[in-house]
This record gives C-alpha cells, structure tokens and sequence, in this order.
C-alpha cells in the first residue's frame, strides 16, 4: 500500500510537469497574428512628400518598404504553418519544450523590428545580415522544435522544417557581400510547404 501511494505521488510529480501544447494554439496565433499585421504598421507614415506624388515618388519612398513586408509575411506565414502542424502532433510538452516554444514566439514578435530596418535599409550589408541572422535563428528553434516533437530518424516533417535553415544560412552569407541577391534565398523559404509532400506520404494526423 505505502508502494502504490508512492508510486501515485511520482506520477502526479511527473504530471505537473507535463503541458498541454495545444494551449499555446492560442497564444501563438495572437503573436503571429500581431506580428504580421505590424509589418505594415506605419508604412503610410514611412514617406513625407512636399507636393502630390507621381508614380515614380511612390516607387521610391515604398518599393523597398513593401518587399521587405512581403517577404517577411510570406516567412512568417510559412512559420506559422510549421507551428500549428507541430503543436497538433505533439499534445503534451514538458518544461524546457514549452519555454523553447516561447522562446520561438519571442523570435516572431521581432520580426516587425528587423523588417522595418530591412525595408528600410535592405541595400545596406550590416541590416541586410542582421536580418539573415534574425530568420536563421527563427529557422534554428523552428527545427529543434520539430526535432523534439517527432523523434530521431528520418521524417518527412523534419526535411521540411530544416529546408529554410539550409537557405538563410547562404542567404545570410550573400547578404554580407551583395544584399540585393539575398531576398532570392529567402524567399525560397516559401517551398518549405511543399517539400514535406514531394519527399514522403503526406501524414494524415498533422494539421
């Protein structure tokens, strides 16, 4: 009898430290949600015009702005899939996974900050690698996330969380020495949603 109590006692403890990781659904889709739309916060302000612009004013107060926000929405967008997938297939986490998770969300909510320097100085080397290393860091945990939610072995997932970390390391190097050709490295990104289904079965209990 005190066995058993003991035995129930440890697996309480072990429990406690176990958490639901489909309650961080919501609070991830609040900071993706805030973060994508602050990419665009204060775009109509980032130009002052001292008369009625023509076309060629627009291009050159918001082209760069406006390439730095899609890129950074597409990027985002293709993590916030990654996210929600990986939260529907791993259902409990302990603490270091959870605070790993937050710590992946704090990279999000970064991303308006390093967008608006890119957009704004994206032709500069110093912003255009500070901007590398930002989403190669996003990439980093994304796929140590990923890691630690389907185990050792090869899986389809995996390939696909690790694809964008294989192209903003490049990107970040590129960037260093000729910014303008990086944005093409980035936005490669982007095919990360579909290597999961050109390289194995698509897995039926993701979301």
């Amino acid at each position: 009898m005190p066995q058993m109590e003991s035995d129930q006692v440890e697996s309480n403890q072990v429990e406690s430290d176990l958490f639901e990781m489909r309650r961080l659904e919501s609070l991830s889709n609040t900071i993706f949600g805030v973060a994508m739309t602050l990419l665009a916060y204060g775009l109509p302000q980032a130009a002052h015009f001292e008369h009625m612009p023509d076309w060629s004013d627009l291009y050159q107060a918001y082209a760069g702005r406006l390439g730095g926000m899609v890129l950074s929405f597409v990027i985002a967008g293709v993590f916030w899939f990654s996210h929600q997938r990986r939260l529907a297939r791993q259902t409990i986490g302990g603490r270091w996974v959870v605070m790993l998770n937050l710590l992946f969300l704090l990279s999000i909510i970064l991303l308006p900050v390093t967008n608006g320097l890119y957009g704004s100085y994206g032709m500069g080397g110093t912003v255009a690698v500070l901007y590398g290393l930002h989403l190669t860091v996003i990439a980093a945990i994304n796929a140590l996330l990923w890691r630690l939610a389907v185990g050792p072995g090869f899986r389809p997932e995996l390939v696909a969380a690790v694809f964008p970390l294989v192209l903003f390391v490049p990107g970040t190097i590129v960037a260093a020495f000729e910014p303008g050709y990086a944005i093409y490295f980035w936005l490669l990104a982007f095919g990360a949603l579909f290597t999961r289904r050109l390289i194995g079965p698509r897995d039926k209990t993701a979301a």
